[in-house]
């Protein structure tokens, strides 16, 4: 019976080379536009963009060019702290809300998720007015705290739904444990149940930060000096109706990715974990 078990499991050679040719065109289609974008950044001759099959003068022209001629490192810095302070702002209330959601019974538990799960389900256009509003009456336009609050409308109903999924797995007796050890609620989340969410939490980290860290709708009506822009607003400014300066577009979005993919290296052996615990339960 194991041996019929272990054939059917083999793959013919046919089958296998299908898997792998198909594999292969796969990442050839994932790693092309993030190559013809590295190429292009590193292309010193202006008249070879518009060549494609021309590979023309390389060199780092453009990213000197970005560094030492423009604000870019304003930008970088200013989507740094929206970023960072956005995945701060958001994992710590999605998680508490989402152990809450998990664990406790409260009035307007069920309106409380359902909310989430409705704020989630607008385009960020349909919400740019009203926070418009909401933040020119707290004074907080143009401001780094004004986008944070903006971005963390985005990020905290989807974290708060995906943690309280993951918690969902956690064993009740462990918060039981918790208690007959005398640790308060807050104690039983913040030293028992925070440490075996690490992989739950390292998505909603993941997830904020790229939200954060890519958003233009807010940060391009918000930020309205252009010393506060974020790197999606301040990159517009090299390609408009009366230039292109695809160059510094390319040279700057080559540079953009290293953070995130900084985030992704950092978090990537909990992901896996953290995405697919957290659809088991909701």
């Amino acid at each position: 019976m194991t041996e019929k078990v272990h054939r059917r499991d083999r793959r013919g050679p046919l089958s296998s080379t299908a898997l792998h040719t198909t594999l292969v065109l796969a990442s050839v289609v994932a790693v092309f536009p993030v190559a013809w974008v590295t190429l292009t950044s590193l292309k010193t001759d202006r008249a070879s963009w518009t060549r494609p099959d021309e590979i023309g003068t390389l060199g780092l022209d453009n990213y000197s060019q970005v560094l030492s001629e423009t604000q870019f490192t304003t930008w970088f810095v200013n989507s740094l702290i929206v970023a960072t302070a956005t995945t701060v702002v958001a994992v710590l209330i999605a998680a508490t809300a989402g152990y809450a959601a998990s664990r406790m019974r409260f009035p307007g538990k069920r309106p409380l998720m359902w909310s989430f799960l409705i704020t989630q389900m607008f385009p960020a256009a349909v919400l740019i007015v009203p926070l418009y509003n909401v933040l020119s009456e707290l004074g907080l336009l143009d401001s780094y705290g004004g986008l944070v609050l903006a971005s963390s409308t985005v990020a905290v109903p989807y974290c708060a739904w995906m943690l309280k999924g993951y918690f969902d797995t956690i064993p009740v007796s462990i918060d039981e444990a918790g208690r007959v050890d005398g640790l308060s609620p807050f104690g039983t989340f913040w030293r028992l149940i925070v440490p075996l969410a690490k992989p739950g939490i390292a998505v909603t980290v993941f997830y904020s930060f790229i939200t954060a860290w890519g958003e233009v709708a807010f940060a391009g009506v918000f930020m309205q000096s252009e010393g506060h822009y974020t790197l999606p607003v301040g990159m517009a400014t090299f390609v408009s109706d009366f230039k292109a300066e695809w160059g510094l577009l390319t040279a700057s979005s080559v540079l953009v990715m290293v953070p995130s993919a900084v985030v992704f290296f950092l978090v990537q052996r909990h992901l896996v974990a953290g995405l697919t615990a957290g659809g088991v339960k909701s």
